[in-house]
């Protein structure tokens, strides 16, 4: 209702003199980005960082740096694919690709999905063992079924902006409790900008740049701006819509940096500096306890629940994309080929979890195996908005096209010193 009565005052007031202000047209903007900060603070993301936190200090701050300017380049690239084509990135692939590569893309995204929802499917039965007592197989199952209920019946739409809020309030919490630590600032600034790599570490980098730079969320960023579809509306809309995206993309992943570099700094003030390692999610609900006392590891379990529900959701909107993108269709929760996809993510993540024994190494492990496909979605999509044929006079330019190729390359090679670790 607020919308609609936004844009007739700002209907109202354009038809005056020519006036538009510029200020209003920024909210028809903001969304997108804020919907994909919702896995800025996923379990998955929490896993990685108190893990990194609580094992070498600030040492590893540099790798949430370098992810979120990759992602703030890559999350703004990938909505010009949906803003100038009206295809989000899964229909793009399917249509500019050849059959066989373009299945072998999308396979491999749906793969990465299904890592995507394991991470908050456990995070949540990880929440829901804290506050219940019940068993995690337990715990997963009533996520799914809450999960797919809420998309299925779109009832989440309801209860998404209270979720976040409560979610977002949890993530700000990390940032206040920086003023309540001895934080050594000039070293942990210093880290945030100077890559290192203390042995030992690189699942853990993997992990912290596969739970930011999540292949998932081009494939939604991209679905949620063309449905919008901008492309029908005119030259002068499309201009609007790739300026003010941009703010979009660079306030929301801005906040995300933030959140997540909190947490690790916490988590380097609260175990690392005493000798402790965090190998339970729920030994972290420790680092809200300076600012909620006796009551804190409730309300971590709380927001952890409710973190994962909510990026459950998410990653279920994006399985169907994807899904949905391989039959050349935009995501459509009463569509089959969409419902599909999230059943597959969700079920699949529910049938590997059933295999896993320690829950913490688990989450740790599906972020890096995020990592691991992100190299082929980012060739994929630079591909794709680097195409006159596809994107016309907006195509990348030779600049854009570099600086993707390179990050591109970083990755794969990060990747490929990481499998080189593993197995040599």
């Amino acid at each position: 209702m607020w919308k609609e009565k936004l844009n007739d005052w700002r209907r109202h007031w354009q038809a005056k003199e020519g006036f538009h202000p510029a200020g209003l047209d920024i909210l028809r903007y903001i969304g997108p980005g804020l919907l994909v900060t919702v896995g800025f603070i996923d379990p998955g993301n929490w896993a990685s960082n108190f893990a990194a936190g609580s094992e070498y200090g600030y040492a590893l701050l540099w790798v949430v740096t370098l992810s979120t300017v990759m992602l703030i380049i890559l999350q703004h690239n990938v909505a010009h694919l949906g803003i100038v084509t009206g295809l989000c990135l899964s229909e793009a692939t399917t249509r500019h690709f050849s059959r066989p590569a373009s299945r072998a893309i999308l396979g491999s995204a749906m793969l990465a999905s299904l890592s995507t929802s394991l991470a908050e499917i456990l995070g949540a039965a990880i929440a829901l063992e804290m506050l219940f007592g019940l068993p995690i197989v337990v715990g997963a199952a009533i996520a799914v079924a809450v999960c797919t209920l809420l998309l299925f019946t779109n009832s989440y739409s309801r209860v998404e902006r209270g979720i976040i809020a409560f979610v977002s309030l949890i993530g700000f919490s990390f940032l206040y409790e920086l003023t309540l630590t001895d934080t050594q600032w000039g070293e942990a600034l210093t880290s945030a900008v100077t890559p290192s790599l203390p042995e030992g570490c690189m699942l853990v980098v993997m992990s912290v740049l596969g739970a930011v730079v999540m292949p998932h969320n081009l494939f939604l960023h991209s679905e949620v701006i063309q449905s919008r579809q901008v492309n029908t509306q005119g030259p002068d809309h499309i201009r609007h819509a790739l300026k003010y995206e941009f703010y979009d993309t660079l306030l929301a992943m801005t906040i995300g940096w933030a959140i997540n570099s909190a947490m690790i700094v916490l988590a380097a003030d609260t175990f690392h500096r005493h000798g402790r390692l965090v190998e339970e999610l729920p030994d972290a609900g420790a680092l809200l306890a300076p600012l909620l006392g006796g009551g804190a590891a409730t309300i971590f379990a709380i927001a952890l629940l409710l973190a994962g529900i909510s990026s459950t959701i998410t990653s279920g909107m994006a399985a169907g994309s994807i899904f949905a993108g391989m039959y050349d269709e935009p995501y459509d929760v009463k569509d089959i080929h969409s419902r599909a996809g999230i059943l597959f993510s969700f079920v699949g993540a529910f049938i590997v979890l059933l295999f896993i024994g320690d829950t913490f190494k688990g989450l740790i492990i599906s972020q890096a195996v995020l990592s691991l496909q992100l190299p082929v979605t980012m060739f994929t999509q630079v591909r794709l908005t680097s195409s006159h044929q596809i994107m016309g006079s907006y195509a990348n330019s030779t600049f854009t096209r570099c600086l993707l190729y390179t990050l591109s390359f970083i990755v794969t090679g990060l990747n490929v010193y990481l499998l080189a670790g593993l197995f040599f």
